[in-house]
């Protein structure tokens, strides 16, 4: 976590970001707990310029600001792997597109790398994508895993910052 001090909210809008899907999910607080409110995709058109489909992931991610006016945003950090560094330049891309837009919009923005919700949402850091969707699946009292991944990862990183801040606000 980076930039958004751990203050109780409501409305939890996790970003799995990408530049050609980048996911998103709305997490309420309930009495009962997290409840899963909204999730989905927004795409850029790969046959575009790299300008034209970064401003598209802006323009995707500020509608869902102005609709579901959350309290906060959890993205997911950029993470490097010697096997794909053009990878995480591209997802920066993305990453750069959301956190404008939510600036712009005036909400919050807390960081996580992908080990830290690994390890906080199925309690192993290095967890694979299916523990994850499992995870959440059992969290939220799911008859079947969120799908696609991008929605999951995107309510991984809310669920991520939602039960942080419960323990530190205890």
């Amino acid at each position: 976590m980076d930039d958004e001090e751990l203050t109780p909210a409501t409305r939890y809008l996790g970003i799995d970001p990408g530049l050609q899907r980048t996911g998103y999910a709305l997490l309420e607080q309930s009495a009962k707990g997290p409840v899963l409110c909204e999730g989905g995709i927004i795409r850029s058109n790969q046959e575009m310029n790299l300008a034209a489909r970064v401003h598209e992931i802006a323009s995707g991610i500020r509608e869902v600001i102005d609709e579901y006016r959350p309290d906060v945003m959890v993205i997911e950090q950029v993470f490097t792997t010697p096997k794909f560094p053009k990878s995480s330049i591209i997802m920066a891309h993305a990453r750069g597109a959301i956190l404008f837009a939510a600036h712009d919009a005036g909400v919050p923005v807390a960081h996580y790398t992908p080990t830290q919700i690994k390890r906080l949402i199925t309690g192993n850091g290095r967890a694979s994508k299916e523990q994850m969707q499992h995870a959440i699946k059992t969290e939220l009292g799911l008859k079947t895993i969120l799908e696609p991944n991008d929605v999951a990862d995107a309510f991984a990183a809310a669920l991520c910052h939602y039960h942080t801040i419960r323990v530190a606000c205890l």
